[in-house]
């Protein structure tokens, strides 16, 4: 069981983590699909986790902070890293093979909804308010709401692939609230070692199944994978253990939300898409969601309480 989550007063400058986590991973999606358009899928995780374990290590180096040596840490690492990126990570490549991407970012952003149910039901370690639930749900129909409402009618046509999936994102609830075993180690230190032992554990495969050798990725598949070695998996893994230590596991999932119009953003930008119709309400939606699952009770009480005509005396 994780312990329980700090009640320290949060600041401006917490938020600002969520929403750097945020931008960090909504990069994920369209880097992904320029890194492989020419390097396969379990090289390309394996190359980018190695990297970003590296850019990481130096930067330790550097800052004179020595990796742990003890087998406790190392398995804490491994456990972490194989619910939080290698498990979820290849069932979502398998299952995009026969989902389209629309329904899998759909699919994905239920991660809020398991970790309030999980924390609600079975591990109550903060607590799983009302208010958290109405915003998980908000945010999810603000995503649907941006990635086309055609995204919902066409689910259920690859139900298997659509199970792993979820499966997928159970697994990322889970290592949310499991990650604050965590907290003891510097979040560099747990990123960088979460990523070496992925990236090691998935490069044998790497090397038998994709003959990485024979490969002839072009320049923007090359910077793309070290891209989003550095920013998503680096910077992004980083700031997420720094996000659990500082928010909690329900806020901490919140910037799953912020991440679907910061990668539209992006791939409108970058891949040149068209901006979605519904972007829009789907904003606003997403917007009222992650509100409703950041900001404290109590100051929702309080801005009610200053809304109120105070009764005339006599």
């Amino acid at each position: 069981m994780p312990p329980d989550t700090p009640q320290a007063r949060r600041g401006w400058r917490d938020y600002a983590l969520l929403l750097a986590l945020a931008c960090c991973w909504s990069s994920t999606y369209p880097l992904t699909k320029i890194g492989l358009g020419s390097i396969p899928p379990i090289t390309f995780i394996s190359a980018r986790s190695l990297i970003a374990a590296a850019f990481l290590l130096v930067v330790l180096r550097i800052r004179g902070i020595p990796m742990p040596t003890d087998g406790r840490a190392w398995k804490l690492f491994a456990q972490q890293q194989t619910i939080n990126s290698t498990f979820p990570f290849l069932l979502i490549t398998w299952a995009q093979q026969y989902v389209p991407a629309a329904n899998t970012v759909v699919l994905a952003s239920t991660t809020p909804i398991f970790a309030f149910l999980i924390t609600w039901g079975i591990t109550r370690h903060e607590p799983a308010t009302l208010l958290k639930l109405v915003g998980a749900i908000l945010g999810l129909v603000g995503t649907a709401a941006i990635i086309g409402l055609d995204a919902l009618s066409t689910l259920d046509a690859n139900i298997l692939a659509e199970i792993v999936i979820l499966i997928a994102t159970i697994s990322f609830a889970c290592a949310t609230i499991f990650g604050l075993r965590l907290t003891d180690y510097d979040p560099m230190v747990v990123a960088a070692g979460s990523l070496l032992f992925g990236g090691t554990v998935l490069l044998p495969f790497a090397l038998i199944v994709d003959h990485p050798w024979t490969l002839r990725p072009t320049a923007e598949a090359l910077v793309a994978t070290a891209a989003m070695g550095i920013f998503s998996s680096a910077f992004g893994l980083m700031l997420f253990y720094m996000c659990l230590t500082r928010l909690g596991t329900l806020t901490t999932n919140a910037q799953g939300y912020l991440r679907i119009p910061i990668g539209v953003g992006l791939s409108v930008v970058l891949l040149g898409e068209s901006v979605p119709a519904n972007l829009a309400l789907g904003l606003v939606l997403v917007m009222a969601g992650v509100a409703a699952m950041t900001i404290p009770g109590d100051q929702y009480r309080k801005w009610i309480g200053r809304l109120r005509v105070k009764p005339k005396d006599g």
